[in-house]
């Protein structure tokens, strides 16, 4: 039986896969204690799927490849242009949104999927707004699972479409988010549904996927920065324990300086970390376009900041505009479409190598590139192109004069 822990508290003396996700000492995130091995961890490279290849690092007896939709492998490509405007030639972009639902959420509903089948579960469900309502909408549908999504109130049409087209059953709720997220658990306890939301113990196991393969790609190392975004928290803790699983089998002598990023209109944990708090407090206004890492009070908020500190990350915020900037940079410079949350990377590390605090000298920096930019339809509607119309006859003169 799988063993749960607190990073505050310690060890969790007993708990069912789909209990409420927190400590009941002091209500912070639960996570799975790393399973001994005798003859320590292998990754098995020569197989086909990625939670087959890190199966020894996962919390699962076994792998059905019939719940898998490819998820995984996703390609980590290198930023020459876009270095190389700040003075670096070591920039990388972990494009997550290869996934099959197009964001890096398929990783931990993945595993989260396998191991309710494997218990038996029928049912599974999600609170979500955005990418995690597609995603555990598609691996439910593939699954043979009825699944639940909880949106709150006012949720973008598009989001709506994105769940609702793979038979999942939507369900808009009134009232505050934050108390929505525990609700769910408990009332899915009561009904065999298991709300597998963003710090899920399980959920956060799958992203340590994105780590294990970035580990592989840079040539079985760390890179010095890795910058993530930020909403709830879960995503950025599951690549901080994955680097720690690698540590902890010496596969690694140091792990990245992990550098989270939050919208300056939404960024309670930014705001806790540059004002030296222990616990974050929650914003009295949120207004920004960044909604999927628009999250006041994030669930793994304090756990955050507890590891930021410990491995001496850094939290950082960048408003809407930088990051509008920064996506328009990728997709212009790179060929990479993200979503505005995604591009807050790059933000980022603008922000600090023009302070001096990257340099050429520092060391690889990859940006995890969380969801595509098709998911934002509405920004494309309101972006500026220019469109030259001319007859046929003034194609070739049209074209000679655009010819840079």
């Amino acid at each position: 039986m799988d063993q749960f822990e607190c990073l505050a508290c310690g060890p969790i003396a007993s708990r069912e896969p789909d209990s409420p996700s927190f400590c009941p000492a002091c209500a912070e995130p639960l996570f799975l204690v790393p399973a001994a091995r005798s003859c320590g961890k292998t990754i098995h490279e020569d197989l086909p799927l990625a939670l087959e290849r890190f199966a020894d690092f996962l919390p699962l007896d076994a792998i059905d490849p019939g719940l898998s939709l490819g998820e995984g492998a996703t390609p980590l490509v290198r930023l020459e242009r876009t270095g190389a405007s700040m003075g670096l030639s070591a920039v990388y972009a972990k494009n997550e949104a290869q996934n099959p639902t197009g964001s890096f959420k398929d990783r931990g509903t993945a595993v989260a999927v396998q191991k309710a089948v494997s218990l038996g579960f029928k049912r599974i469900g999600t609170v979500s707004t955005g990418n995690m309502a597609a995603s555990t909408a598609a691996y439910g549908a593939r699954a043979g699972l009825e699944t639940f999504v909880l949106l709150k109130e006012g949720t973008a049409v598009t989001s709506l479409k994105a769940a609702g087209i793979y038979g999942s059953r939507l369900i808009a709720v009134e009232g505050d988010y934050g108390s929505l997220f525990r609700a769910s658990l408990d009332v899915g306890k009561r009904l065999g549904i298991w709300f597998m939301n963003s710090i899920d113990p399980y959920r956060m196991e799958g992203y340590k996927l994105t780590a294990f393969e970035i580990y592989l790609q840079m040539g079985r190392r760390s890179p010095r920065f890795l910058f993530v975004p930020v909403s709830s928290g879960g995503h950025l803790l599951g690549l901080m324990r994955a680097f720690e699983d690698l540590e902890r089998e010496k596969l690694i002598t140091t792990t990245p300086t992990f550098v989270g990023v939050q919208a300056r209109g939404c960024s309670p944990l930014a705001a806790a970390f540059a004002a030296g708090l222990e616990r974050y407090e929650r914003p009295t206004e949120v207004r920004t376009i960044a909604h999927a890492i628009s999250n006041p009070t994030p669930p793994a908020g304090n756990a955050v900041l507890r590891l930021i500190r410990d491995r001496k990350g850094l939290l950082l915020a960048v408003t809407d505009e930088e990051m509008l900037e920064a996506q328009r940079q990728l997709a212009g410079a790179e060929g990479l479409f993200c979503q505005p949350e995604s591009a807050t990377t790059l933000a980022a590390l603008k922000h600090l190598a023009a302070a001096g605090r990257i340099t050429e000298n520092s060391g690889e920096a990859v940006l995890v590139l969380t969801g595509s930019g098709f998911k934002t339809p509405r920004l494309l509607e309101s972006l500026p192109f220019e469109v030259h119309k001319i007859p046929l006859s003034g194609l070739e003169s049209c074209l000679s004069r655009l010819i840079r």
